[in-house]
């Protein structure tokens, strides 16, 4: 490397307030392997703690992680020297678990989320313009793709896939539905023959989406009401033919919602209504593979788990309300001091086949993302979560950046001052519904827990799981570091359907 560039590097290096030993390495250093490949050794520091820190990099195929070790004297910096050939490079600092990147030295953002970057040539003039010192930190979506190597995206065997699967086949299979329930905590139940507008306002107060119901009559459990009964009793209201009014809320009971005397067999969106089906529920002694299955196959949110001390299944106990929730939660429990038996879970999820994706330009359509802008009415909102069966919206600006998400579960909020019986549904827009459930004591307006769980697709698939476990979460959105723009959406049913697929 001539002196000029040793120079201009190292003044480039404290502009970014960098070490001039990471882009400034003397030439007398530089190896010549036999091959005639020149090698630079090349310092990386981490400067922000922590206990574990490892490197990964485009040098190393993003498959192998570097051990970066603790200066003496400075616990909180880790450094590591290795060595890179000449041209250009990116990594990424693996942080107690977690992929950071350093915003004091030059960044990028492109297929591997946000990474930093080093540009090691013999030649000043083909330095990238991007490395300009009045710019020494780049955050937008400027930069182009094709910067990035094809082999920044790290691929896993097969081999290793089913191995990740099958460990979490055994798990799933060895341990029970007991183990899903809390030391303590309570479950609610409602009679069947509470007028709807009362269960409105019960799951409201008590924050919850979801709870079994019990017929007195027969003794036993014999279904569950949900959020989607509220969106598609409240969209009842607001249609003009119907004979259902605001007032018979106050006396029409579950058991009339249910056997259909307002809507059973009736088409909705031109899919017939199966909300009529026998009541999905397990038992403490079933497998957590089962109880996973039942889920997945019922495209239900929850099962009771119910015990009963009696052959004939008399006198049941209502113990818990399972959920894909729940049941990851044990799983990142098991495998979080363990997540090396897993090699799928530090794979990143955009080289995962996981959730729907924003198709690219010039690829060939999918499945489009449902999404919605703040302006749009509630109404159009719970249609589509009707009609495209997801459990939750991503709100967007005009540059699809996401702002929000509008779940299931928001619907009740309007029970609040009642005011779905004052608002008609197609005067309230998404923006406004959520303000309704918002916290007032909350300065984040967070309603039933975090409102947006957001990934990068370079994130591993072990933080998706993790942020996924948080109860009440059911999809985490994938955004564009910096724009925040939605790319994709990774649900809890995609992650079991591809766990145990």
């Amino acid at each position: 490397m001539s002196g000029n560039l040793l120079q201009n590097c190292n003044a480039l290096a404290e502009d970014c307030g960098l070490s001039g030993e990471m882009f400034g390495p003397r030439s007398s250093d530089a190896q010549l392997n036999n091959s005639g490949t020149v090698f630079v050794p090349t310092r990386f520091v981490w400067p922000y703690g922590g206990r574990r820190v490892l490197l990964s990099g485009s040098f190393t195929r993003w498959l192998d992680h570097i051990p970066m070790s603790p200066m003496e004297g400075s616990p909180t910096i880790f450094q590591v020297i290795y060595n890179l050939t000449p041209g250009y490079h990116q990594f990424k600092f693996f942080v107690d678990g977690e992929w950071r990147h350093d915003e004091h030295q030059p960044f990028v953002t492109g297929n591997y989320g946000v990474v930093n970057t080093i540009f090691l040539a013999r030649e000043p003039e083909i330095i990238p313009a991007f490395f300009n010192p009045e710019n020494p930190g780049r955050s937008n979506m400027e930069v182009d793709n094709d910067l990035f190597l094809p082999e920044a995206i790290p691929r896993i065997s097969q081999a290793d896939v089913d191995l990740s699967r099958n460990r979490i086949s055994v798990f799933l299979s060895t341990h029970t539905a007991y183990e899903l329930l809390p030391e303590s905590g309570k479950v609610i139940a409602l009679d069947i023959n509470l007028p709807v507008k009362q269960a409105f306002d019960i799951l409201y107060e008590q924050g919850i989406s979801v709870a079994p119901l019990w017929d007195f009559r027969k003794g036993q459990f014999v279904g569950v009401l949900s959020a989607l009964d509220f969106i598609l009793i409240l969209r009842e209201l607001g249609n003009h033919g119907s004979n259902l009014t605001e007032e018979e809320l106050e006396t029409h009971t579950i058991s009339a919602w249910k056997q259909g005397k307002l809507y059973l067999n009736r088409q909705i969106d031109g899919n017939l209504s199966s909300y009529s089906r026998q009541l999905v529920h397990a038992g403490p002694q079933d497998s957590l593979k089962d109880v996973a299955l039942k889920l997945l196959q019922n495209k239900v949110s929850a099962v009771p788990i119910i015990h009963s001390s009696s052959q004939d299944g008399s006198h049941p106990q209502l113990l818990h309300l399972a959920s894909l929730s729940g049941i990851l939660k044990c799983v990142c429990r098991h495998f979080r001091h363990s997540s090396s038996s897993l090699p799928i879970l530090q794979q990143p999820i955009c080289s995962i086949p996981l959730g729907t994706w924003v198709p690219k330009i010039g690829e060939p359509s999918g499945k489009p993302i449902a999404m919605l802008r703040p302006n749009a009415s509630l109404s159009s909102a719970l249609s589509l979560l009707v009609q495209a069966d997801v459990s939750s919206i991503p709100i967007v600006d005009d540059s699809d950046s996401l702002l929000d998400i509008y779940c299931r579960s928001d619907i009740t909020a309007l029970a609040k001052d009642r005011a779905y019986a004052q608002i008609p549904l197609d005067n309230l827009n998404v923006h406004q519904a959520l303000q309704l459930g918002q916290d007032a004591s909350s300065p984040y307006g967070f309603f039933n827990g975090q409102r947006c769980q957001m990934c990068l697709r370079s994130d591993p698939l072990q933080k998706v799981m993790e942020r996924l476990a948080t109860p009440g979460v059911r999809r985490v959105v994938i955004v564009e570091a910096g724009s925040k723009r939605v790319e994709g959406i990774i649900s809890l049913s995609d992650v079991f359907s591809f766990l145990l697929g």
